[in-house]
């Protein structure tokens, strides 16, 4: 035990030569002696070596006022120098925004380039930029330490994934610009996603990130079985696999579906993409686990959505003619221009005017049946007669031409030239998969088919 004097006017405290013991001594002294006048400012410190130390300030210790001033002062900046600075580049990239002008959009990426700008203006392929200033496009830009243009990538419209591509060259007569429409480099990665039906399609698919193109090819693969107007319910689900095309990591567009699942009142159906490298009819399609093609060989509407305003009826009063007569087709509500689709592969028999159906499409199928389009606005390129067509192509665009009462597309379906009700007729299916293509189908779409069963189980998204 250590004895130490204290400087505190009392007794000598008694120090231990641990330091759990100088602090329990120092603790006992503060709990029986009264505080000093200044123990509210007092900072203690504790010596390795057993020694204590007390430090403190008066509380009441007033400062002078010492007057300010503030003094504003340019300071001269040494000159930045970076090794290697005209090799540097910088990758900007920028969102157009509505409203944006060329300059805008450039001054955000960092181009500071009165040649380059003046090339832009000038340059007939260039031009592309300021007529196609759309709202949504990504541009990339690359340019040096200074803001000179080095690359500047723009991506069109057409949907073509083409890119007006503006460089900065060095010739023979010094640096020059050059300006082409160049194909993006794409790249596609595989998605999976999976969605409940709360209200509609296009809700759950929205909620689920889902784009609208992937949504459209669901009704179509699975529109032979389920009549996307009427058949939906809420709770039904689907879950798909589908290819992404994205550019520096940003979605373009949604390719090819690759398998589906959907679950419609209770009923599952599935199929999966596969093309036979072979070739020849039938190479390609949609097809079950089994190999039967889920495409029947009509589609259930030639319209993607859109409602039913007048259904098949033996009696029914024209609303033009304001007599009651039999209705021999569907009528579908949908504004004018509306794509009208083939519900089957088939010939064109007959494209023009006739009569009460305004402007028409006739379409043979398999000899035996056909279809028939009326009260069109105009017909697709290429529609003569004898023009071969294939399901789900586009044959004209919905009108009111002849005796309609609003915008709509008349629809017929026939059976050796007799009506019939294409809604609840069993509509016959498309040839399957042969037994020497199974092999490679299998193999093909296997993993596929695993993948859907393994996001079966993941939470659902729910959509309105």
């Amino acid at each position: 035990m250590l004895h130490s004097a204290n400087f505190f006017g009392g007794p000598p405290i008694q120090l231990h030569e641990n330091k759990s013991g100088i602090l329990a001594q120092l603790l006992h002294y503060r709990a029986e002696r009264p505080a000093p006048f200044w123990a509210g400012a007092g900072v203690l410190g504790i010596s390795l070596f057993g020694m204590v130390a007390a430090l403190g300030t008066v509380n009441d210790t007033r400062l002078p006022d010492i007057p300010r001033q503030q003094v504003v002062e340019q300071l001269a900046l040494p000159a930045l120098t970076v090794a290697g600075d005209s090799d540097q580049s910088f990758l900007r990239e920028e969102r157009v925004q509505r409203g944006d002008t060329v300059m805008e959009l450039l001054q955000r990426l960092g181009v500071d380039d009165p040649d380059a700008i003046g090339f832009l203006k000038g340059n007939a392929t260039a031009q592309s930029l300021f007529r196609q200033l759309s709202p949504g496009k990504n541009v990339t830009t690359r340019t040096g330490p200074q803001g000179e243009l080095q690359t500047l990538v723009f991506p069109l419209n057409g949907g073509k994934d083409q890119a007006l591509v503006v460089e900065r060259r060095v010739g023979n007569t010094g640096e020059q610009f050059s300006a082409s429409e160049q194909a993006l480099p794409l790249e596609t990665q595989v998605v999976m996603k999976t969605a409940e039906i709360r209200y509609s399609l296009f809700g759950a698919s929205d909620a689920a990130g889902i784009p609208d193109s992937v949504a459209t090819g669901l009704a179509d693969i699975f529109g032979g079985d389920i009549d996307f107007h009427r058949d939906l319910r809420r709770g039904d689900r689907f879950a798909v696999i589908y290819e992404s095309v994205n550019y520096l990591g940003r979605f373009v567009r949604s390719g090819r579906i690759l398998a589906a699942e959907f679950v419609n009142n209770g009923k599952t159906y599935r199929a999966a993409w596969f093309a036979d490298p072979a070739g020849g009819e039938n190479s390609s399609g949609y097809y079950t686990a089994d190999g039967k093609n889920i495409r029947k060989a009509f589609l259930r509407s030639p319209l993607e959505f859109s409602r039913i305003t007048s259904g098949f009826s033996s009696a029914r009063f024209h609303p033009v003619l304001k007599e009651v007569r039999a209705h021999r087709g569907i009528d579908y509500g949908a504004p004018v221009g509306t794509r009208v689709k083939a519900t089957g592969n088939g010939t064109v028999e007959f494209v023009g005017v006739q009569g009460g159906y305004g402007k028409l499409v006739v379409l043979r199928h398999q000899g035996r049946f056909t279809t028939l389009y009326g009260h069109l606005s105009g017909f697709a390129a290429g529609m003569r007669k004898g023009a071969r067509v294939s399901q789900g192509d586009v044959i004209a665009f919905v009108g009111k031409t002849g005796l309609a009462s609003g915008p709509h597309l008349h629809y017929e379906f026939r059976v050796n030239n007799v009506h019939q009700n294409p809604l609840a007729m069993a509509l016959p299916s498309a040839p399957p998969l042969q037994p020497q293509q199974l092999g490679l189908f299998r193999a093909k779409t296997e993993a596929h088919l695993a993948r859907l069963d393994l996001i079966r189980g993941f939470n659902l998204a729910q959509g309105d």
